[in-house]
């Protein structure tokens, strides 16, 4: 499987989170199977304390957890196979979805989560597969780049409000994916990064509540950021002009900025991205900029240490993963991200990660690219923030 490029797949259905759903109607009928299933995990004897398990189990609320199965289900479903626990009871399709999820937002290996739920470590693999499979059918529109003005306008009002960028729509960002390979593989030195780890790269544009609007993913992580970006099919719709090419931002002397989204120094300097200024002792203007500038850059910063913190299975170095299949799972992973923040999901979002280093260890590497465009963009930037050039 080739590298995954965001929401380019189009899909068959959409289905769009239901507001409705009240919290007596999504415990319908689940009470059981949850008691039932916690009883096997923990030994637990009560429902109530069954109940107060579930956010420390699968780091979300029972409300999100009820809308993916309504995403999943009609897909998980018609799959044919049964699935049975180890005294023979049959798994219900909500057990299905929990088994998955456990794998994902633990990170734990087939046999540990097989041991915890009284399963064979293959019954845990074909599970998660197939939770996967369904959610790239049914999820997609959880990732999609603003498709509407007023969409797009709120999104830069609110990274105006951080550090005084006009508008900007984006920050873009890369995280590594470990993996643990058989150094007697010949294929595993393709996966070797700078860094002496194997790894796979994932590159996301991140919105201003660090939601993920555009990933790719799938290439080995030596990649540099520069060159992953110009694979992207971001990166080609911008340079036809198709993307970040929305209202301008108008300044006092006739002169206006475009739509742009920001960066670091792994990423060159072009018309509709903007990265720091680079050198010591640089004039103060200068420096007030690149302030601002990395304050912004935190947004992403955040979302990847959510995202790695949330879903343990990406965070950690996999053994031997399928190189084909953890693109899939590093998307799924990206818009269950996502869910998380267009549910409003306050309980997995009160567990921010301390650390927002989502990739110990990496060095930053500079691109030192710049266009001509982009050097008079960000100048433009430079003085509007610094008040020499009002609106």
């Amino acid at each position: 499987m080739g590298p995954v490029r965001g929401s380019k797949k189009k899909r068959k259905i959409e289905k769009k989170p239901d507001e409705n759903v009240s919290a007596s109607s999504e415990m319908e009928g689940s009470v059981d199977w949850w008691h039932d299933l916690s009883r096997r995990m923990n030994g637990l004897h009560s429902p109530s304390k069954g109940l107060d398990k579930f956010k420390s189990v699968f780091r979300i609320s029972r409300k999100t957890f009820s809308y993916i199965c309504s995403l999943v289900k009609e897909d998980m479903t018609a799959k044919p196979g049964s699935f049975t626990f180890s005294n023979g009871k049959p798994l219900s399709f909500e057990d299905q979805v929990a088994v998955a999820l456990r794998r994902l937002s633990s990170g734990e290996s087939l046999v540990t989560i097989g041991d915890s739920f009284g399963l064979h470590p293959s019954t845990v693999s074909q599970l998660t597969w197939r939770f996967v499979e369904a959610m790239e059918e049914r999820a997609l529109h959880h990732l999609q780049w603003p498709s509407t003005n007023a969409e797009m306008t709120e999104i830069k009002s609110k990274f105006e409000k951080i550090q005084g960028l006009p508008n900007c729509c984006g920050v873009i960002d890369t995280t590594h994916v470990m993996m643990c390979l058989p150094s007697a593989d010949p294929a595993s030195k393709v996966w070797l990064d700078r860094e002496k780890n194997h790894s796979m790269v994932l590159q996301a544009i991140v919105d201003p509540e660090m939601r993920f609007r555009d990933i790719i993913t799938g290439w080995p992580g030596k990649i540099d950021d520069w060159l992953m970006f110009q694979s992207s099919n971001f990166y080609e719709l911008c340079d036809k002009g198709e993307r970040l090419n929305g209202e301008k931002f108008e300044l006092s002397n006739g002169s206006e900025i475009r739509e742009y989204i920001i960066g670091d120094l792994g990423y060159p300097l072009l018309p509709y991205l903007v990265i720091p200024y680079q050198g010591k002792e640089l004039p103060e203007i200068n420096v007030e900029f690149n302030k601002r500038h990395s304050a912004t850059r935190l947004v992403a910063s955040r979302a990847l240490a959510r995202l790695k913190e949330m879903w343990k299975i990406i965070q950690g170095v996999m053994w031997r993963p399928d190189k084909h299949k953890l693109p899939r799972i590093i998307l799924v992973c990206c818009l269950l991200h996502n869910i998380v923040i267009d549910l409003e999901d306050d309980d997995a979002q009160d567990e921010m990660p301390l650390s927002y280093d989502h990739d110990p260890g990496y060095r930053q590497r500079i691109c030192g690219s710049l266009d001509v465009n982009g050097v008079h963009l960000r100048d433009k930037l430079s003085l509007y923030l610094s008040g020499k050039l009002p609106p």
